[in-house]
This record gives C-alpha cells, structure tokens and sequence, in this order.
C-alpha cells in the first residue's frame, strides 16, 4: 500500500489566496506524483464537493476533499498559508490546508488512514505540531503518524518541569492536558460510581456526503465532549470505508441518540423510541458540548422521538435491526423489505393519481390517447387521462425500483444497476411483482460473488463503475431473460388466476389472514408484507379483481388498531391514563388515513391486550370486507379514498364492525385487570384501598 501523503505533497509556504487556487496548486502536487489523472476533471470533483457544504473548519482548518474517479490512489496533500485562506469556516480562514483524494473505489485500508487523521484534526497537539515544524518530510511524518505529534520529547527538560510546575512552558503544557483530562474524567467517573444510577449513556451516527473527513471529525469531537461531561458515548461513523453497526444491546441501553449528518442515515429504525438530536455534522465538530447537554435535556423531559426515520406514513424503514449473527431467514426478511419500502412511495403517488383519474373520468381513461399528442385545458377528460398516464408512469418503476433495492440492500451501492435491469426485464417479460423479488436478490448475489474476487490495485478505481455493473448486468440479464425469467411469468399468472377464482369461504379466510397480519405489529414487518402483497396485485396497468378485493380488505384492516383505540379512549376514558387519551385524539385522524402505526403508543403500553385486540377486530374486517366483494384501486388514503371503492357502504360497515369488535374487547381485558388491582392493593394496606393505584403508579413499581 502506498504511502498516504509524502515530503514533495507538502507545502509549508503556500501562495494561494483563494480556496480555489490553495486547491489548484495542491491537485498540481497530486498530479506529479501520478496520484491524479485529470487535473481540471479533479479539481471539478472538488468544486462540486465544496457546493454540497463548506470545508472549513473551526481552528484555522481547511479539509477540501472528494472522490473522484481521476484519482488512483488515496492521497493526501498539506498546505500550510501564512496569508490564511477563507473555506468557510465560522471563527474565519484557515492556515493548515488538506487536499485530501479518494478514488471511487478506494479500498477500506486507505480509507481508515484517512479516518484517523480526520480524528487527529480535533487534537491540538497535532495541529500545534504542524504550525511549528519547519521541514516537508516532518511534516508528512506527523500525518502518516510515524512521529509524535508533540513540539520536543516529553524528557526534554525534566528538571525544569519538576522545579516549576506552576508556570509550565508551552512545549510542556500540552502534554500536559492529556493527563488533566485524564484526572478530570476519572473524577467524574468517581463520582458517577458513588451514585446509586448508571451514567447517562448516548449513541450517536456521523455522516458526511463523501464519507472521508468530517464523519470522523465529528465522532471524534463528540467523543471528546462526552468524555469531558461524563457520559458515555458510543459513535457508528457511516464512512466510505463502510460502517458497523452499533450493537442492538448498545441501543437499547441507551438513554438518547446524537445524528450528525449531511447525508441519510443508515437504518435509523434502529434508534426509534429515544430522544434525540438531530443535526448537520459540522454542528457536532464545532460545538459538541452543547449537543451533549441538549440530549441530557431531551431525555429528562421526556422527549420520546415520534419515529425514527419522521415518516408520518409509517413507511417501512430501509433495513431492520438485528445482530452480526442473524441467519439467513432474518437478513432475507431485510433485504425484502428494503425494496418495499422504496417501493411503496411510488405506489402510493402511482396509484393515487390513477385512482383519482378513474373519479373524474370513469374507467374508460384508461384507453385515451396520449396527452401528449393530444390534450386540452378545459375538457375535463384531458385533466383525467393526464393523471391516469402520470400515474402509469410511476406504476412503471414499481418492479425495477423494487430488485434494484433489494439488490442494494445486499450488495450496497453497486447492487443498484443490475437490480434495476433485473427488475426491468421482469415487467417486459409479465414476470411482475415475483419476477422482481427474484431478479433483486440474484442481482446482489451477483454482486456480492464478484466482490469476493481480489482484483489488482490498478483496477479498484473502475470496479464499482465500469467492472461490477457490466458483468452483474450481463449475468442477471441472461438469467432473466432465457433461463428463470419465463417460468417465474408463468407462476405469476398462475397466482393471478387464482386470486381472480377465490370465492366464498376461500376468500373470507384470506381475508381473516391478511387482517391478522395487517394488525401484528402495526407497521412492522409482518404488516409490510401484507402491504407489499396487496399493492404488487394492483401494480399494473390493468389489475384483477382478487388483487382489487385484496387490497381494500388490507387496508381496511389496517384502519381497525388505531380507530379502536380512539373509540376505547373516548367511552371508558378512565381504563386510560391521561397521556393515552390524548394519544386517542390523534388516533381518530391516523386511523382514518390508513396509519396502522397511530396504535403503537397503545400497544407499547399494554401489548397482551392491545395487540390481541386488534388481530380480533382487523381479521374482522378483512372477512366482511372479502365477503362483501368490496374493491380499491388506490394503494393508500383510508376514508379519502372511499369514493374510489366498489360496495363503498359496505365497506364502512366493515371497518366499523371490526373496530367495535376491537374496542369491546380491549375495554373488557382492561376492565379486567382494574378490578383486580383494588383487590390486590386493598391487602397491601388501607391507603391504597381507599383509591387504588392507578396505571402510571402501576408501572412505575414495575419499574423499581
């Protein structure tokens, strides 16, 4: 492996006045070393980067930085200015300047270099290091870590450090801090021992669009901070290098949630339920200390995150949680769902917009021409095949956006083409919603075979651009369109037929079983999947009736678990504890929009009652509403969409039927356990049979 950065990549008397030209004369360095292929395309790379957000960082410190397919190898290259150049950092220009490169495809040893320095950059010592030295290759030394960063040895005057130690020289106190840090934070955790509670924990998630330098910057300072308040912290850093994940115990134990981000975070299900704070990762570098103190903040008032990834729709998050060790059945579960839930968003906008066209234009748009070629502003038949062609055209993503990101929850990044190809080939050849499930998950193992392979230095740059697409491509084609691809077509017409004969008894026990799984976990994954089965029957142009029937009965199930509990909440209040009965509130709202999620809070609080409840009520609902030959084109909308429905009345009564189910029950197990509790205090002593305990004081005993 390379070195990283070397003596002719350093300049100590930097001219430039401009961060374009600092950057210009450092990529010049780059260049004559062969580390840079391109200048001007480099440097193109490096403008764009600087747009996304400004690399200046607070302690005279400039880091532009980019990944760039001109780039062959992780490189690095420091500038040090006495004129001081302006990267936009808040406390003014920088003198110590870092170019610092990536290739496309740099491999994760180069990349770890570089996520150490970046930690290094929020040590003073090191930065004071490299404003004093005088020499190129000390310099490079000091980044590679092959020196101290420290201006003279630690026994450099030992005498002198004994004899005064109440007025240290500068050389000495620096290392110096370390220790009093040291002190300090064993004081802390003295004192935090002598208390009967466990210190306050935080995990936290940095990111930066690049993934290179201000990841680690933040992690770093945050870490710093915590250790200063005496808090535990643990960071995931989402880099280039890829990321590991917290562990599912870590979280838990947790006490609140630190994201610092520029970019998604990578399955932020993870953190539901927690406080937490959200900001951009220059705010953890620059002022970390306060991002500490506002979680403390959070968490004693009890700021509990509505979810984890603000998706008011309940939309299922891109990876679920689990451990290293999970088996093959539970990482197949998340790359399923991974494409679902990127999937869902364009059914829901697709379907919508079909949905709404059949309203003002009967289901006859569906054969106007194109408007395109022929559209007018005030017929409102133009206005109706618009919509209903817009919305075929998101209907037309639906099975490649599926393969593509179950490919990308396997593989990553580079399982995206051949999985969105897969999926395309799917839908010319009638393979539909199945042949897309297949087609993603032999894309990513595709891809994950060929990144098996150990491949020359020389190519790393072009494999996740030119290599892995066109050979997974060309190998997930082939075996879409000439091998698996026709029989999967034939079994997806086979389970259409069968979904159009389902009658009687047939149909009503599939109904209760879509009821019962739309109401297990309320948004989970045993919820995604009836969803996903639902909406991949009506993901076509001309869908059949069984995939009509089956989606209304899924979402009229999936509108029983919150709509019961707004109606428990409002006849026997008193079985509820005040923050429920607000909660029932907003439940009568996301209940009728189809938010299966607005009865977490219920079945969080009381699951053996609550979640058995709702099964009962939603398998309900899915039998009328299969037995009433009820029907629904639109994917999503709860009673907004009820003008789109066949047997519209009786679809009503369906929903209504399974929510008084729902809510009887649920009142009578509650009521069940009240009447015991007075029982029970009545023997503890009079105090608590006079009233009773009520549900707050319950769990709170549980607790202790």
């Amino acid at each position: 492996m390379s070195e990283l950065i070397t003596a002719d990549l350093v300049d100590l008397d930097l001219s430039a006045d401009t961060k374009e030209a600092a950057a210009r004369s450092l990529a010049e360095r780059m260049v004559e070393a062969g580390r840079v292929t391109d200048l001007d395309g480099f440097l193109a790379d490096v403008a764009a980067r600087e747009e996304q957000m400004p690399t200046g960082l607070d302690g005279g410190i400039g880091i532009p930085h980019c990944r760039s397919t001109h780039v062959t190898e992780p490189t690095l290259a420091f500038g040090r200015s006495a004129a001081r150049i302006d990267f936009g950092a808040a406390d003014g220009p920088a003198d110590l300047i870092f170019l610092i490169a990536a290739p496309a495809g740099a491999d994760s040893d180069h990349l770890t270099i570089l996520s150490s320095l970046a930690r290094q950059l929020m040590n003073a010592d090191f930065t004071d290091a490299l404003r004093s030295a005088d020499q190129p290759e000390r310099v490079a030394a000091l980044i590679r870590g092959d020196e101290p960063a420290t201006a003279e040895p630690a026994t450099a005057e030992p005498t002198a450090a004994e004899s005064a130690p109440a007025e240290p020289t500068a050389a000495e106190s620096a290392p110096a801090e370390p220790a009093a840090s040291a002190s300090a934070a064993a004081s802390a955790a003295s004192q935090t021992a002598s208390e009967p509670v466990a210190p306050f924990r935080i995990v936290a998630v940095t990111s930066c669009p690049t993934g290179i330098a201000h990841t680690y910057m933040a992690a770093e300072s945050l870490e710093n901070a915590a250790r200063e308040a005496g808090v535990e912290l643990v960071v995931e850093t989402q880099g280039s290098a890829g990321f590991d994940k917290l562990p599912a115990a870590t979280i838990a134990a947790a006490d609140a949630v630190v994201f610092a981000h520029d970019v998604e975070v990578r399955e932020k299900a993870r953190f539901a339920g927690k406080p937490t704070v959200d900001v951009g990762v220059k705010a953890a570098i620059n002022r970390p200390a306060e991002l500490i103190a506002e979680a403390r903040g959070k968490a004693a008032r009890g700021e509990i995150a509505a979810s984890a990834d603000g998706a008011a729709e309940g939309s299922a998050p891109m990876d679920a949680d689990g451990a290293a060790g999970d088996g093959f059945g539970t990482r197949l579960r998340k790359w399923l769902m991974t494409g679902v839930s990127y999937m869902v968003p364009f059914v829901a906008a697709g379907g919508l917009l079909i949905a709404l066209a059949f309203a003002i234009g009967g289901y006859e748009i569906a054969g106007a021409k194109s408007v395109a070629d022929h559209f007018v502003w005030t017929e409102t038949s133009s206005w109706a095949a618009l919509l209903f062609q817009i919305g075929s055209a998101a209907f037309t993503f639906l099975v490649p956006v599926l393969a593509g990101y179950i490919a990308y929850g396997m593989a990553d990044r580079p399982g995206l083409v051949p999985g969105f190809v897969g999926g395309y080939i799917a839908t010319t050849i009638k393979a539909g919603f199945l042949g897309g499930l297949v087609a993603g998950l032999i894309a990513g193992a595709v891809v994950m075979a060929i990144q098996r392979f150990k491949v020359p230095a020389s190519l790393r740059g072009i494999m996740p651009v030119v290599v892995i697409p066109l050979i997974s491509s060309a190998i997930v084609g082939v075996l879409m369109f000439v091998v698996i691809g026709k029989p999967i077509a034939s079994a997806q017409e086979a389970m259409t037929d069968w979904l159009n004969g389902l009658s009687g008894a047939n149909a009503i026990g599939l109904g209760v079983l879509l009821g019962l799984m739309m109401c297990f976990d309320l948004g989970g994954p045993v919820n995604k999947v009836a969803y996903a089965f639902a909406t991949g029957g009506i993901a076509v142009s001309d869908p059949s009736t069984g995939s009509l029937k089956i989606m209304a009965a899924v979402m009229a199930a999936g509108m029983v678990p919150p709509l019961a509990m707004a109606l428990a909440t409002t006849v026997r209040g008193r079985l509820f504890t005040k923050t429920e009965r607000e909660n029932g509130k907003a439940a009568w709202v996301l209940g009728a929009s189809f938010i299966s999620e607005g009865a977490i809070p219920f079945a969080a609080a009381d699951p053996l009652r609550v979640i058995p409840s709702s099964m009962v009520g939603g398998a309900v609902t899915g039998a009328l509403s299969m037995a009433f030959d009820c029907t629904l084109r639109a994917p999503h909308g709860g009673i907004f969409v009820v003008p789109l429905i066949g047997q519209p009345f009786l679809y009503l009564l369906a929903i209504v039927a399974g929510t008084v189910v729902s809510t009887g029950l649920v009142v009578f197990l509650k009521g069940l356990r009240k009447t015991a509790e007075p029982e029970a205090t009545g023997q503890a002593g009079g105090g608590a049979a006079a009233g009773g305990t009520t549900e707050d004081e319950s769990k709170v005993a549980v607790a202790v």
